[in-house]
This record gives structure tokens, C-alpha cells and sequence, in this order.
């Protein structure tokens, strides 16, 4: 199965939706530790984003800052969710049509039927620049944080966003 979206296919979409994105293309990165002589010379708020299932079925998507700790024990309950653990690669491509190492929250174009829970760091939803793949590691995209939001008003997604900063505490969601 060919998901709807490709990296093209959204930047043509998002370009119609009015939106300003700028790519820049690079070699593949697989992990935040990677390219980070890139991401230095990118403005804004670099991501990891990870692709979860809890125990009860529900899948989620996870966006964070890329500095952001991400504390799997205690985020189900900051989110709603059962024991988290990574999702299966077949599913990732099934839901939102990419691979390991190019899951990003634009990916969310190719879940039309909401079956992926988004969840999102404060510090990416109050950013002023936020950026993520294009639906493939070779290359990053950059949002104003108002681009971004209207992306995601687009496809009628409304994220849980969670404040990670409190460390003791563990993460709290917020909306």
C-alpha cells in the first residue's frame, strides 16, 4: 500500500494550504544525535518524535524537542494511556506512511481517520520555529509556529500538548 502523502505530495499540499514551508535537503538521519552540525545552522526547534502503542491498542505519536527527556514510565498517565512501548514498523507505515528514523508529526496527513493520538511538547507548541521531517529522514522542514498550527487546524488535529519540563515531577499535560 502507497500511503496518500509522499515528501513532494505534502509540500505541494502544504504550499496550496497557504503555508510557507522551507526544506532543506540532507543525508539521512536516523537519530537526534545525527546531523547536529545541521541542525545548528537551521533555526528553531529541532524534534524526536516517537511512534507508540499501549497496551490497550491505541497508538500514539509523541513530538518533542530534541533535547526534551521523554520519560516513558510516567508519560501514560500524564496522557491517558496504558504501558507504552514502541510501535511495530508495519503498523508506522500503515498509519502514517513512513519509516523508522522518518517519523514526524507531518506524517499526520496520512492518518485521515485519527487513529493516531498526537501528542506534543510545550516547548514545541510554544516555539517560533519548529521543525521536522518531510515525511523522509534525507531532508528537514521548517514551520513558523503559526504555519504549523494552521497545518494542523487543516487536518482537524488538536494535540494533547504535555510540559515535560519537571523532571522530579514527570510530565503533565496541559491541553
Amino acid at each position: 500500500m502507497t500511503p496518500p502523502f509522499d515528501r513532494d505530495r505534502l509540500l505541494d499540499w502544504m504550499t496550496i494550504q497557504g503555508l510557507s514551508p522551507v526544506t532543506r535537503d540532507h543525508a539521512p538521519v536516523f537519530r537526534v544525535e545525527e546531523g547536529l552540525e545541521l541542525k545548528a545552522s537551521m533555526p528553531g526547534a529541532h524534534t524526536k518524535n516517537l511512534f507508540l502503542k499501549d497496551k490497550k491498542g491505541a497508538v500514539w505519536l509523541v513530538s518533542a524537542r530534541q533535547d526534551t527527556l521523554v520519560d516513558l514510565k510516567r508519560l501514560p498517565r500524564a496522557i491517558g494511556a496504558d504501558r507504552l512501548s514502541f510501535g511495530r514498523e508495519e503498523l508506522l507505515w500503515e498509519l502514517l506512511g513512513v519509516r523508522p528514523g522518518s517519523v514526524t508529526a507531518l506524517a499526520l496527513i496520512n492518518d485521515p481517520d485519527h487513529r493516531v493520538i498526537f501528542v506534543l511538547d510545550r516547548a514545541l507548541w510554544e516555539a517560533d520555529v519548529v521543525n521536522f521531517h518531510p515525511l523522509t529522514n534525507a531532508a528537514t522542514t521548517a514551520l513558523s509556529q503559526e504555519e504549523f498550527r494552521a497545518f494542523l487546524n487543516a487536518l482537524d488535529r488538536r494535540p494533547i500538548v504535555v510540559d515535560f519540563s519537571d523532571v522530579e515531577a514527570g510530565p503533565r499535560r496541559l491541553v
